[in-house]
């Protein structure tokens, strides 16, 4: 259900409120252009969590972008793995979106177990969090905002994608994107290093990077800009070269001199090995290559071996 445009302010909260209850009034969390709370749905006492964007009448954009590339993406998609988005209630000053409610997010979860995830869940999690994206793909859409305060978990650890705020549908031949897309400690190399055209790629070097955060505990290149976190994958993974990354030369901001520095080893690399085993840790060496052609594809992590035999 969508409330007509024209609707006035006190209209929408009429409508809403006959619909729905507010039963915390502190906000679950606050994004860039609103804030989430916890509500209950008079007609079916289901909990719920409602988002609340404030919009200027007087701003010829009207509603912010992101929130209507976010209400396009999740109308379009239907899965267990994505955050549903119930209903929406606009009016000239105010939108508001009703999700399902999911209790925590990964990053919360993370914190509330200090960072100690037992395999069998991070395994879990994982193999979640790349079905929800293989759905994604296969719908030709790109995420782009891949890490953990966007990936919901319930009290069953059911993981789900939410907030579609950066993500597009891509064409082909694909367009150029601008860069300032994903978190910078999930940030893929060829998109930190000033290319303009990427595809799936970048939501598959998120993907490693979070499974990397799951088993070690923290955060894998937390850099504090563009160029640490760059500097931060190369003293890990290697500076790059065109043998491992043909064109990586070629891309804007890479530099002949930058430093040159040699993979270090999972083995050196906190404890994700102990976690993972061998065939985890390839599946983050294929899901963490340099080149994006190199990456494993979200329906190639599926059918890898650390997650092959998973049963959901």
């Amino acid at each position: 259900m969508i409330a007509e445009p024209h609707d006035d302010f006190d209209m929408l909260e009429r409508r809403f409120e006959q619909r729905y209850e507010v039963t915390e009034p502190k906000a679950l969390g606050e994004g860039t252009y609103g804030k989430v709370y916890k509500a209950l749905s008079r007609q079916s006492n289901q909990a719920v969590a409602i988002k609340r964007i404030k919009l200027n009448p007087e701003d010829d954009e009207g509603i912010p972008s992101t929130a209507l590339r976010e209400i396009a993406v999740l109308k379009e998609l239907d899965s267990e793995y994505v955050v549903k988005l119930f209903e929406v209630f606009c009016s000239p000053s105010k939108l508001v979106l009703v999700f399902e409610l999911m209790e925590n997010d990964l990053r919360k979860y993370m914190k509330q177990v200090n960072g100690k995830i037992p395999p069998p869940r991070v395994r879990s999690l994982c193999w979640q969090m790349v079905k929800g994206l293989e759905i994604c793909h296969a719908n030709r859409i790109i995420h782009r905002d891949i890490k953990p305060q966007n990936l919901l978990i319930d009290g069953n650890h059911r993981l789900k994608l939410a907030d579609f705020g950066l993500a597009r549908a891509f064409l082909v031949p694909l367009p150029k994107y601008t860069h300032e897309v994903v978190t910078v400690w999930y940030r893929a190399p060829e998109i930190l290093l000033g290319s303009g055209v990427y595809s799936l790629g970048v939501d598959m070097w998120a993907v490693g990077c979070v499974f990397a955060e799951m088993a070690t505990g923290r955060p894998l290149f937390q850099g504090d800009s563009e160029i640490d976190t760059i500097f931060k994958i190369f003293q890990k993974l290697g500076t790059p070269s065109e043998t491992v990354w043909p064109g990586v030369q070629d891309l804007p901001n890479f530099k002949a001199n930058f430093p040159q520095w040699r993979h270090k080893g999972w083995e050196n690399i906190r404890t994700t090995k102990e976690k993972v085993g061998d065939s985890g840790i390839d599946l983050l060496e294929k899901l963490l290559a340099y080149a994006p052609k190199q990456r494993l594809s979200a329906r190639k992590g599926l059918e890898h071996p650390y997650l092959a035999d998973f049963v959901p």
